[in-house]
């Protein structure tokens, strides 16, 4: 699937000419006039008293969030067990599909529900964070920062004996890439539409790619790389994260978003996922994985 959503958070904000100093290009919404107050989604306390909580969690993206065997399964989903856990209620999970960016997931999922039959979630994880979100949507409190993710480059070590590829090689040698992501977008930009850049549906496919010999590198955002490659041990396969010129910003801090009415709420999650990382639940969560794993700046 495309990762959609994250290419418009790292074109709007990571690349070159697209970044602000903080609410510089921020416009404050028109105050509504002669209108209702309206409570969307669940309050702290009735979530509380119903015994559970519902969190939002993207479809096919492993290794963050997935469907197995009929049950949401992956990272992100363990973290919001650990957030349930907390709060004393049961995690419930509803896995949605990316749209055009994230303004949209955050309007369909978070603080306001689709058009057609919408509802919200009470959180919603894996929400990229940037301090320019917090002026643009004022809808959503950004909060609870559980790790930061990053692109990388996907090897075989037979093939780079010295050190591991950087970008400037791929106009020599052949790179997979998921179709329309980040790394497809970037690589593009950089050395222009080549033909060693071969495109695949998904991070993952890019790797079989890789792993198959039909590429000398995949390039990727480092967790789904790393899933990926845990299918192909035998393949002799690595991963580094060299600088990458040109990308202003090739890592991003992956938090939550609650609706904003209910402040009570994210700061409860905050100190739930605050205390998980103090004591090394959430980065077992990653190593028990096989998933590398870097902690945030909050």
């Amino acid at each position: 699937m495309k990762r959609r959503t994250l290419l418009a958070f790292a074109i709007g904000i990571a690349l070159p000419g697209g970044a602000f100093a903080r609410c510089e290009d921020y416009v404050p919404q028109a105050k509504p006039q002669n209108t209702f107050a309206q409570d969307v989604g669940r309050k702290f306390d009735t979530i509380i008293e119903d015994g559970w909580i519902e969190f939002a969690v993207y479809e096919n993206y492993a290794p963050w969030s997935y469907e197995e065997k009929g049950k949401a399964v992956g990272v992100d989903v363990e973290i919001g067990r650990l957030v349930a856990k907390a709060l004393g209620v049961e995690a419930k999970f509803r896995l949605v599909a990316a749209g055009e960016n994230l303004e949209a997931d955050l309007l369909n999922y978070v603080w306001k529900g689709a058009v057609v039959g919408g509802r919200v979630s009470d959180v919603m994880l894996h929400v990229p964070y940037d301090s320019a979100l917090v002026c643009r949507i004022e809808q959503v409190t950004f909060t609870g920062q559980y790790a930061k993710e990053n692109i990388a480059i996907a090897y075989r070590a037979s093939d780079y004996e010295e050190k591991g590829p950087t970008p400037p090689v791929f106009r020599f040698d052949a790179v997979a890439v998921e179709n329309d992501s980040i790394a497809d977008f970037y690589l593009t930009s950089l050395i222009g539409p080549v033909d060693k850049i071969h495109r695949f549906r998904s991070t993952a496919a890019a790797v079989d790619g890789l792993a198959a010999g039909d590429t000398k590198a995949a390039m990727g955002p480092r967790a789904e790389l790393e899933a990926a490659l845990a299918r192909h041990k035998e393949s002799g396969l690595k991963t580094h994260s060299p600088p990458l010129v040109g990308f202003a910003r090739s890592s991003w801090t992956v938090g939550v978003g609650v609706n904003f009415q209910h402040k009570d709420l994210a700061y409860a999650v905050d100190e739930a996922i605050e205390n998980a990382l103090a004591s090394g639940e959430i980065e077992r969560i990653f190593t028990e994985r096989g998933l590398a794993y870097t902690p945030p700046e909050r």
